[in-house]
Formats: C-alpha cells, sequence, structure tokens
C-alpha cells in the first residue's frame, strides 16, 4: 500500500523539493501545508504514515505542532520527523527526548531523502 506523508514547513520552496522527491523518488502520496495549525486540522481529517515537521515556522511552531499532536488521540500514532537546520547535539538530545521519530538536517539531500525517512521509520524499500 502507498505511504501518505504529511509535509509541514513555512518554506513554499521546501515543500515543493521534499513533495517532489518524495513522490518521484519514493513513489509515496503527500500533502503539503505551511503551518501547524492547519497541520492540527489535517490531521483530523486525513489518515498520514509519517508527518515531515519543521521545527522554526512562525506561528506555532514544530515543537508546539508535536505537543498537539501527541494530545490527540488520532494523531499520537503517527511517527514525525523533524525537519530542522538546527543540528546541535543539545538541539538533537531535545528532540530525542521528546519523542520524534527522527531529525533530518536542512539543507535536505534531494537524493538520499526517501532513504532516510525509510531508515528513520525502518520501512521496507519498494
Amino acid at each position: 500500500m502507498t505511504k501518505q506523508i504529511l509535509i509541514v514547513d513555512d518554506e513554499e520552496r521546501i515543500r515543493e523539493l521534499v513533495q517532489a522527491c518524495l513522490e518521484d523518488l519514493g513513489g509515496w502520496e503527500t500533502i503539503t501545508t505551511s503551518s501547524g495549525e492547519k497541520c492540527l486540522k489535517i490531521v483530523q481529517q486525513e489518515k498520514f504514515d509519517a508527518i515531515l515537521l519543521d521545527v522554526s515556522m512562525p506561528g506555532m511552531d514544530g515543537f508546539a505542532v508535536f505537543q498537539q499532536l501527541q494530545a490527540n488521540p488520532i494523531a499520537q500514532s503517527i511517527p514525525v520527523i523533524l525537519l530542522t537546520a538546527r543540528v546541535l547535539p543539545s538541539d538533537r538530545d531535545r528532540f530525542t527526548k521528546m519523542g520524534v521519530a527522527g531529525v533530518i538536517a536542512k539543507p535536505i539531500e534531494p537524493m538520499t531523502l526517501t532513504t532516510e525517512i525509510i531508515e528513520i521509520l525502518g520501512w521496507e524499500e519498494s
């Protein structure tokens, strides 16, 4: 069955790049949104196999979105991978303690993005 992934990032270029990589290279279905608030609404209506979530967004940042997802019985079982330029060891420790599935550093490597997601989530390559 085809994986469905929600991409949440306030930068349109990044949403488009990630979407193209996941659909063209991974063969996955994607839905994109530009804000945490919209993300929380979408997960109420659609089923996702994973969420790629930007950390630094205006309004509700990725940390606040993740906390809301974890508090929601419908969404708490969806694995979340953070997209971030913040990759200091202290940041990675914080991300691990939060319980996110993994972290992908920006700038994103288009050719290896799907492989990174497969490895983080333990999915079989298709």
